[in-house]
C-alpha cells in the first residue's frame, strides 16, 4: 500500500489574491487574516505567497507596503447611491460605471499572471473586478463581509463566489437560500487582546484616576466625530463625579476640548485624559475601559464584543444604508450594548451611561451578553475557510 503524500511536501506554496479596501473595516481584518493564514501555514512548512490588488493611492496600498504584501493597482467605480434612483443617473456614477470594465480587465490579467490558488474578497469597490476576474478565471472565490447587513459590492460578488463568509448569524438571511454561507465572525487584530490595565494607567500617566471609579472610554475613530466629543462635553462636569475618562476625540476637536478642560472643576480635571489619537497604546486603553463610547462600525463592534465590553454607541447616521444604526439595534437586541438612535443629547446619552456607572451588576451583565456576541477566533475560522477553498 502506497503512503499518503503530506500535505506539505505536495504543495510548499500557496498563492493567495487579496482583494479588499477604501477603508478600514475592509482592509485591516483582510491583513489580520493574511497574517493568520501564514501563521497557520508555517507550522505546517508551507509559505504563502500573497499579491494585494487595489486602488493606486489608497489605505490598502499604504497598508500593503507597509507589510511587505505585494501590490497591484486596478481601476475601480463608485456607485453613490441615493433614496431617489433618478438621482443616480450622475455624470459622476456614469463616469465610474465606465471604468468598472477597465478594471475587470486589469484584475483578469493580474490573476492569470499571479495564478493564484484562491482568492479572498473583503469588500469595497475594488472587490468587484477581483471577484468577478476570479469567476472568469475558475479560481476559488471566498468573500468575507464585516457588516451585519451585506454590502453593494459583496451582494453582486456573492452570486458567484465559492463561500460567503459572515460576521453575524444574521445575515444569512440576507442571501439566496443557493449561496453557500459559513459564519466565522469579523477578524480582530491580535494585539487587541494583549492590553494591560496596568500598563495603561502607568503609561499614559493617569496618576489623577481614582481606582474606586469605573473608566469610560470615549472614541469617535481616529479622525474623531463631532456629535460624540460635543455631547460628551457638555455632560463632562456630571460624568467625572462619577467615572475617570479616556477621551480620544480627533485632530480638529483637540483644541476646543483642551479649552473647556481649563474650566472643569479642579477636584475633578485629573480624572480626564484628553487626546487627539490613540495609536500603539490602544489594547492598554481598552483594558481599562469599563464602559466604551463609540460609533458602531463593523470594527468597533469586533472588538468590543470579542474583548466583552459594556457599551454605549452612537451611530454614524450617514453610514451606508444605515449600517451602524442596524450594527447597534442588533446587539442592543440582544442586551449586549446600549444603542443611542436619533437625536443624540448630553441628556440621552447621561440616561444610557447612569445605570452601567451606578450598578457593576448592569454593567458586568451587558460586557457579558457582549462576549457572547463575540467572536475572538474569527481570524482563524476566516483563515481556514480560505484554505480549504485552496483545497
Amino acid at each position: 500500500m502506497t503512503n499518503a503524500v503530506p500535505f506539505a511536501t505536495e504543495r510548499a506554496v500557496i498563492r493567495l489574491i487579496v482583494a479588499g479596501g477604501g477603508t478600514g473595516g475592509h482592509t485591516f481584518p483582510a491583513l489580520t487574516t493574511v497574517n493568520t493564514l501564514r501563521d497557520q501555514l508555517t507550522v505546517r512548512g508551507i509559505e504563502l505567497e500573497v499579491l494585494w490588488i487595489g486602488k493606486a493611492d489608497s489605505l490598502e496600498a499604504r497598508v500593503a507596503a507597509d507589510n511587505d504584501i505585494a501590490f497591484a493597482v486596478v481601476a475601480t467605480g463608485k456607485i453613490r447611491r441615493d433614496r431617489n434612483p433618478l438621482k443616480m443617473i450622475s455624470r459622476a456614477n456614469l463616469s465610474d460605471m465606465c471604468r468598472v470594465p477597465v478594471g475587470v480587465g486589469q484584475a483578469w490579467r493580474a490573476v492569470g499572471r499571479f495564478a493564484p490558488d484562491v482568492v479572498l474578497a473583503t469588500g469595497g469597490y475594488v472587490a468587484v473586478p477581483v471577484g468577478l476576474a476570479a469567476w472568469l478565471r475558475r479560481r476559488p472565490l471566498v468573500i468575507h463581509e464585516q457588516t451585519t447587513r451585506v454590502g453593494l459590492a459583496n451582494r453582486v460578488l456573492a452570486r458567484v463566489a465559492d463561500v460567503v463568509a459572515l460576521s453575524s448569524e444574521s445575515s444569512v438571511a440576507l442571501l439566496p437560500r443557493s449561496t453557500r454561507t459559513v459564519v466565522t465572525g469579523n477578524p480582530v487584530r491580535p494585539e487587541i487582546f494583549a492590553g494591560q490595565r496596568d500598563k495603561a494607567l502607568a503609561g499614559l500617566g493617569l496618576a489623577g484616576f481614582d481606582p474606586a471609579l469605573p473608566t469610560v472610554y470615549v472614541t469617535g475613530g481616529a479622525q474623531g466625530a463631532v456629535q460624540i466629543n460635543t455631547v460628551v462635553r457638555e455632560l463632562l462636569p456630571w460624568l467625572l463625579v462619577r467615572a475617570n475618562v479616556i477621551h480620544q476625540c480627533g485632530k480638529s476637536g483637540i483644541a476646543g476640548l483642551r479649552e473647556n478642560a481649563s474650566g472643569l472643576d479642579p477636584d475633578v480635571v485629573d480624572r480626564y485624559w484628553l487626546t487627539e489619537f490613540v495609536g500603539a497604546e490602544l489594547p492598554d486603553v481598552l483594558a481599562l475601559a469599563d464602559v466604551v463610547i463609540s460609533r458602531s462600525g463593523a470594527g468597533t463592534i469586533a472588538e468590543v464584543t470579542a474583548l466583552g465590553k459594556a457599551a454605549v454607541l452612537i451611530p454614524l447616521a450617514s453610514s451606508a444604508g444605515g449600517e451602524q444604526a442596524h450594527n447597534a439595534r442588533v446587539l442592543a437586541g440582544q442586551g449586549a450594548a446600549v444603542a443611542l438612535l436619533g437625536e443624540v443629547s448630553a441628556e440621552s446619552l447621561r440616561a444610557a451611561l447612569e445605570p452601567l456607572l451606578a450598578d457593576p451588576e448592569r454593567r458586568s451583565s451587558v460586557a457579558q451578553q457582549a462576549r457572547l456576541c463575540g467572536r475572538p477566533d474569527a481570524a482563524d475560522c476566516l483563515a481556514r475557510v480560505v484554505l480549504s477553498a485552496a483545497g
